[in-house]
C-alpha cells in the first residue's frame, strides 16, 4: 500500500502536529506502508518527503491580494498541481493532516479527491471555521461564521471575510469525497454539527510508543537535570508561541495562589519555545529547558515531574497529555476539547473548571501534597496508555480504513 500524506512540514519542530505527523509517518513505514510526504517546508534529510513547488513571485503578488480581502489561502495556487506530483500519482491513498498556514488552497481538494481516497485527520477545527484553527466559546462556525468575535486569533485575518471563507469551504466540500479522522468524541460531535457534517467521520484517538514513553528511574532522571532529590517538580510545557491558548498566563496566576510552604518545595519545570516567560517574575524556582526535540530527553523531564500541568483554554486533543501519562505523570488541566476523555478526574489527574485559576491551583496543590494519591494516579496513567492509547491501535485502525476506502 502506497500512501502519500500533505502537510505544512515533515519535521517535528513546529509543534504538535508536525510531532504528530512525523511519527505517524515513521509507524507507517515500520508497519510496511510506503509513505510519502509533500510538504511546503522540508526539513528531513531521507527522500521520504519532498517540497512541492511554487511559484514564488506570482504567489507573493497574489497573497498580497487575497490577504487584504481576509482570506489567507487562495493564493496557493500550486495546490492545482499536486496531481503532477508522481508520489501523488503513485499513491493508493491521499491523506491530509493541518493545510492551513498559507501553503494550501482548499478550493483544490475537489479535484486532488476525486480519483483517490482521501483521509483528513483534524489536528484542529479550521476545516469547519471560516478562519480559525481556535474557535474558544465561539459558535459561528455552525451557521456560517461572520462577524468574526477573534479575527486575530490564528491564523488571523487582516479583514473579517470569515462568511465568505465558510461558503467557499462548503462549496468544495461539497465536491469532494473524504473521510474524515478525529481524535476524540468531543471533535466528532463538533465536526457532525459543522460544515464537516456531510463526510463519514471516524473516531481514531493518537497512538504513543509505549516503548519509548515509559516511566523512567525517578533519581537518574533528577541527577541528569540537576533538581534536587527534596523537591516535588510542576512541569509545563508549550512547543508553540501562542501562550494565550496554552494558558501560560492561568498557571502562574494559579502557582502564585500555592502556600508559601508548598512553594519553597517546589521547581517549576518548563519547556518550549517560550517557557522561559513563564518563570519570569515567579517567587518559585524555575529550570526552563527550552525547546526540547529529542524524546530521550523529553521522557527524562516527563519522569522527573511530579505533575505535569496543561492549562489550555482550547486543544483539539493534547499530545503532550498523552506523552505525560505514558510516563506515568498525572495531569491537572482544565475540562475542556478532548481533556475529559483522557484526564479523567481523580483517576489519572485532576479537571479544574474551565479557566478557574483557584481550581487549577487546587488540583496542583492536591497532586502534589497527597504521595499515595499521586502514586496510584501513576498506575493509572500508565495502565491507561498500555490499553487506550498504543502505537499498535493508532495504525490498525488508520490501515482498516485505508482498506475499506480501497475496497
Amino acid at each position: 500500500m502506497k500512501v502519500v500524506q500533505l502537510t505544512f512540514n515533515d519535521y517535528g519542530a513546529a509543534g504538535g502536529t508536525s510531532v504528530t505527523t512525523l511519527r505517524y509517518h515513521q509507524t507507517l513505514i515500520r508497519y510496511g506502508v510506503q509513505s510519502k510526504i509533500l510538504c511546503r517546508v522540508k526539513g528531513l534529510s531521507t527522500d521520504d518527503s519532498e517540497k512541492i513547488k511554487y511559484p514564488r513571485v506570482l504567489e507573493r503578488v497574489l497573497r498580497e491580494i487575497t490577504s487584504r480581502i481576509g482570506l489567507n489561502d487562495l493564493h496557493a495556487i500550486n495546490s492545482f498541481w499536486v496531481p503532477k506530483n508522481k508520489s501523488y500519482r503513485e499513491a493508493d491513498v491521499l491523506h491530509l493532516h493541518s493545510l492551513h498556514s498559507g501553503f494550501f488552497n482548499y478550493l483544490a481538494l475537489p479535484m486532488l479527491t476525486k480519483n483517490k481516497p482521501t483521509v483528513w485527520n483534524l489536528h484542529d477545527v479550521w476545516p469547519m471555521t471560516g478562519h480559525c484553527a481556535v474557535t474558544f466559546d465561539c459558535q459561528r462556525w455552525k451557521t456560517g461564521c461572520g462577524h468574526c468575535p477573534y479575527p486575530g486569533t490564528y491564523p488571523p485575518v487582516k479583514r473579517d471575510a470569515t462568511a465568505l471563507e465558510w461558503k467557499l469551504k462548503k462549496w468544495a466540500y461539497q465536491r469532494s469525497r473524504i473521510a474524515i479522522v478525529v481524535t476524540s468524541h468531543w471533535l466528532a460531535d463538533m465536526a457532525r454539527q459543522s460544515l464537516l457534517g456531510r463526510f463519514p467521520i471516524h473516531c481514531i484517538p493518537y497512538g504513543i510508543n509505549s516503548d519509548i514513553y515509559k516511566p523512567l528511574d525517578p533519581d537518574q532522571s533528577r541527577r541528569a537535570l540537576g533538581i534536587p532529590a527534596g523537591k516535588k517538580v510542576v512541569m509545563f510545557m508549550a512547543v508553540e508561541v501562542d501562550m494565550h491558548v496554552k494558558g501560560g498566563d492561568l498557571l502562574r496566576e494559579a502557582l502564585r495562589l500555592l502556600p508559601g510552604t508548598l512553594k519553597k518545595e517546589i521547581i517549576v519545570l518548563t519547556v518550549g519555545h517560550k517557557g522561559q516567560a513563564l518563570l519570569e517574575g515567579l517567587d518559585i524556582e524555575g529550570l526552563h529547558l527550552g525547546y526540547v526535540e529529542d524524546e530521550e530527553l523529553k521522557v527524562t523531564a516527563f519522569s522527573v515531574a511530579d505533575v505535569f500541568v496543561c492549562p489550555s483554554r482550547f486543544e483539539a486533543f493534547g499530545s503532550v497529555v498523552q506523552e505525560s501519562m505514558a510516563c506515568g505523570t498525572p495531569v491537572v488541566s482544565f475540562a475542556i476539547g478532548a481533556f475529559p476523555e483522557m484526564v479523567r478526574h481523580g483517576v489519572n489527574g485532576y479537571t479544574a473548571r474551565p479557566e478557574s485559576v483557584a481550581d487549577l491551583s487546587k488540583g496542583i496543590q492536591l497532586l502534589l501534597e497527597d504521595d499515595a494519591l499521586r502514586q496510584t494516579m501513576r498506575q493509572n496513567c500508565r495502565a491507561m496508555t498500555v490499553n487506550e492509547f498504543t502505537i499498535d491501535l493508532w495504525m490498525k485502525r488508520h490501515i482498516d480504513l485505508y482498506k475499506q476506502l480501497l475496497n
